[in-house]
């Protein structure tokens, strides 16, 4: 069985050059780094083969030079999903990979600069599909706000969230995902699109689309948040969970794109 050939609506999904899709590494201590990697593509002469473009991905190039375990999210703007993990097994400078990198809109207008080369990933696994209903985002924004205003989940040990990535966050049209890493030792990446601000030092969500993995209280977690814009920044910190309700004590917050892609500024 193939998992893209055999999952409907994935290969479309992923062909989508603007469709949201989220790439989660692990770094060699166990934590997991996501970001944005709109340029993962399905790979047309190989089953269960997606390729991406090295752009803008320093920490995940570095993670992945080191551990090949990968997660994967790929989100539609109708909020239907799949949440998948696999093998990354080459970078490629030469090629078909590369050429059809290089000649999509995302990278042929590019202001910056081209891919140094184009990364392949075999697909491992599916692990959960999802839809969230429009209204199902309404009612969990609204109470991630309550359990905020409740004061779930602050404390005094995080770092303080900067004023630009609270206001980013306190976006609810936008998408936010929540990414650790799982008992099999490979990143899970699911959707938190009511991810939102807590006290100064912690962000919130809640959890109402049954059947999504979520991470163990304590499990070291990475939040990422991308933007109509396409603002982007990554929070880490450490999980703590209370029924639907979870909560990241922000440790590192890190800026998603430029001037300064991957860059640590919290």
């Amino acid at each position: 069985m193939s998992v893209l050939n055999d999952t409907p609506g994935l290969l479309d999904a992923l062909r989508g050059e603007m469709t949201p899709k989220f790439l989660a590494t692990r770094s060699p201590d166990g934590a997991p780094n996501v970001v944005p990697c709109i340029t993962l593509l399905p790979a047309e002469d190989a089953p269960d083969t997606l390729t991406f473009g090295n752009f803008l991905l320093r920490k995940s190039i570095k993670n992945l030079e080191q551990d090949r375990r990968v997660g994967i999210l790929v989100i539609t703007t109708d909020l239907q999903g799949w949440i998948l993990t696999g093998d990354f097994l080459e970078f490629q400078r030469t090629g078909p990979y590369v050429d059809r990198q290089m000649s999509s809109s995302l990278l042929r207008y590019n202001a910056y600069t081209g891919i140094r080369n184009a990364g392949v990933i075999r697909v491992r696994s599916m692990e959960a599909t999802f839809a969230i209903p429009r209204l199902e985002v309404l009612r969990d924004f609204a109470l991630a706000r309550l359990s905020a205003i409740r004061g779930w989940g602050q404390g005094e040990e995080g770092v303080p969230v900067p004023l630009p990535v609270r206001r980013e966050f306190a976006k609810m049209v936008a998408v936010k995902v929540l990414a650790w890493v799982s008992p099999t030792g490979y990143p899970v990446v699911v959707p938190a699109i009511s991810m939102q601000p807590g006290g100064n030092t912690s962000l919130v969500c809640w959890n109402g689309t049954p059947g999504l993995p979520q991470p163990p209280p304590g499990a070291s977690v990475a939040t990422n948040i991308l933007t109509l814009d396409a603002v982007s920044y990554q929070a880490k910190g450490t999980w703590s969970a209370s029924g639907r309700a979870g909560a990241i004590q922000v440790r590192e917050i890190y800026a998603g794109g430029p001037p300064l892609p991957g860059g640590r500024i919290a």
